[in-house]
């Protein structure tokens, strides 16, 4: 992956910054392992092309690991890895400033 600069934050955003991919980390964080249909049900509303390709560069990333359920058709289970559980703290810090700075907004989990 070719990065902005050698600046964390962009480095960070340049995994995460796009507006689906900390929800796919949140869903996984608060539920474990799910398999493609209930990310895809996320009340959010993710397009499954663009979960598909959400999932496919977050597991690039390292951030989370598939493992296959069933052989025909392929299919597979989602789950964070380590370096994606250690996300919980910016999720937790986002979901502290929503609650007091967005009106009408709640932690789910």
């Amino acid at each position: 992956m070719t990065r902005r600069s050698d600046c964390a934050i962009a480095g960070t955003l340049d995994v995460l910054g796009d507006r689906w991919s900390l929800l796919v980390v949140r869903d996984l964080l608060f539920s474990g392992t799910l398999r493609y249909g209930d990310l895809a049900a996320s009340p959010e509303g993710i397009p499954t092309n663009t979960l598909a390709d959400r999932l496919r560069k977050l597991e690039d990333a390292g951030i989370v690991a598939k493992e296959r359920y069933q052989e025909r058709p392929p299919r597979y289970a989602y789950r964070l890895t380590d370096r994606g559980r250690m996300l919980a703290p910016v999720l937790d810090a986002m979901a502290t400033w929503g609650t007091a700075h967005l009106p009408g907004t709640r932690r789910l989990g």
